[in-house]
């Protein structure tokens, strides 16, 4: 009756691991962007000219999609309070993150355990949070609840542009 019971509690979890692999990512992110080069577990696409980047860790089981914005040394106080309070409320399933100078958008998660239609949703979140970036910093059209005032707002300065890569 115990070994049942496990059977039946395991289950779902057998029968909804995604196993998401490097040769399915790059079939994937062939199909949603303009171009694409790299290697397994590196590459560098562009959709609509805006250049996203995928690493994996196969072995760890991590992923991560993202994109340059800007430089992070750039940017004023205001724009990266609006970018923390963003990563809880508009950002959704990515964030707003610096790294070796540079801000990105960037989605972060286990590897096996996603879909193609995580990849692809993913993919549209780092793209739309990039563009949104100083503006509405959406990553979606579904944003939770802010207590960011419009005079908080218009302090946002003009967003440094990135050199495209």
């Amino acid at each position: 009756m115990k070994s049942l019971v496990t059977l039946l509690l395991l289950l779902p979890f057998y029968v909804f691991s995604q196993n998401m692999d490097n040769e399915k990512l790059e079939t994937i992110y062939a199909t949603v962007s303009d171009s694409i080069k790299g290697n397994p577990g590196a590459w560098q696409f562009f959709i609509k000219e805006l250049p996203i980047m995928s690493i994996t860790d196969a072995n760890h089981n991590r992923m991560r999609i993202m994109s340059p914005i800007a430089d992070s040394n750039s940017l004023s106080n205001d724009l990266i309070k609006s970018a923390l309070v963003a990563n809880f409320h508009t950002a959704l399933d990515v964030k707003y993150a610096v790294s070796d100078g540079i801000l990105w958008s960037v989605f972060i998660h286990p590897l096996k355990e996603l879909s193609e239609a995580q990849v692809k949703d993913a993919v549209s979140q780092v793209y739309y949070a990039n563009i949104n970036f100083g503006t509405t910093f959406a990553s979606t059209s579904l944003t939770f609840p802010s207590n960011i005032s419009e005079k908080e707002e218009e302090k946002i300065d003009e967003i440094p542009k990135f050199k495209k890569l």
